[in-house]
């Protein structure tokens, strides 16, 4: 899977890549016997449920300040967990379905740069 994702970190603080995730996520699939429910299907399903709890967090808010400047950390937190809950799911089916998900994210970008050139907008 790509390279280093800035924000992402281990539990000692240090940067982790998706190539990282995706190995712990297939160690994880594997101990507990998961990888048999692990289909495309199940998987993206699963993420569009984690999407949901994620659009509740934001439901009734209106629109809230970059940074969440408002919010209790409590909130931040669980922010935290149902956004970390999405971005598994993405890894793991984008590895099932034989993607590399920072290659193909990477050229996304450069595609997007050439459709959107910056001098017109």
């Amino acid at each position: 899977m790509g390279g280093q994702q800035g924000d992402e970190r281990d539990e000692s603080g240090m940067d982790i890549s998706l190539k990282d995730l995706s190995r712990k996520l297939e160690e994880f699939a594997k101990a507990r016997d998961w990888e048999k429910y692990h289909s495309p299907r199940n998987l993206l399903l699963a993420m569009v449920g984690e999407v949901g709890e994620l659009s509740e967090i934001f439901q009734w808010k209106g629109e809230v300040a970059r940074g969440l400047p408002n919010w209790e950390e409590s909130d931040k937190e669980h922010l935290g967990e149902e956004l970390s809950d999405v971005l598994l799911y993405l890894i793991r089916l984008a590895d099932i379905c034989g993607i590399d998900l920072g290659d193909a994210a990477a050229k996304k970008i450069v595609k997007n740069a050439s459709k959107y050139p910056a001098k017109l907008f």
